[in-house]
């Protein structure tokens, strides 16, 4: 039988509130976003999983050959498990809705479950996302809500990079939106202002 478990922290929230999932970066860990969403969403479910991987020690989600180069079999692996993950804890806790936040790698695996299983997530927040790849279209993203915030100098995740996954995801039919700053592969304010706007529907 396939692990879908995690080393994770968890709160509990209130009866037919969301699930809340928050995806840390390479080298955080389930303690990296996990206060930040208790604190967007107080009376939500808060599930905070720590990247099955190690790179040198650092965790990750999924696995890749060097920086912005993906070893896609370990990536669908990871997918998968991620998509029963979720689907789980979201039954086990009966959220009204499931919601996704993650940063950089945390991103990454976040997106690539959204572009796998497309109405899985009812919101997701991707904070400077590298999708390196052309994913492949799917219907069942129609109507999701997605935020991607993103750094105009950002080595790690280019622009035109970001760009082209926001553009994607509109043609999807997902309601996108593109916060900016001006700076690289940074968390700025008016980055949380905007997740903070985007999350407040559900709170």
């Amino acid at each position: 039988m396939t692990d879908t478990t995690y080393v994770h922290r968890l709160k509990a929230g209130a009866p037919g509130k969301p699930i809340l999932f928050t995806f840390h970066g390479t080298g955080g860990d389930e303690n990296q976003f996990f206060d930040f969403g208790a604190r967007l969403l107080p009376e939500a479910t808060i599930v905070s999983p720590r990247g099955d991987v190690s790179e040198h020690g650092a965790a990750r989600f999924f696995r890749r050959t060097g920086e912005g180069v993906y070893d896609m079999a370990d990536l669908a692996r990871a997918t998968d498990k991620m998509a029963a993950y979720v689907s789980g804890l979201a039954a086990e806790y009966g959220a009204s809705q499931v919601l996704g936040l993650g940063f950089s790698n945390g991103a990454n695996i976040l997106a690539n479950v959204l572009i796998e299983h497309g109405d899985l997530f009812d919101a997701a927040v991707l904070m400077h996302p590298l999708i390196p790849f052309q994913p492949k279209d799917n219907a069942r993203l129609e109507g999701r809500r997605v935020l991607i915030t993103a750094g105009e100098r950002d080595p790690i995740s280019p622009a035109p990079v970001t760009k082209a996954l926001a553009d994607y995801f509109a043609r999807q039919e997902a309601e996108t939106t593109l916060e900016w700053h001006p700076g690289g592969h940074d968390i700025r304010p008016n980055e949380i202002e905007a997740i903070r706007a985007f999350l407040t529907p559900y709170a």
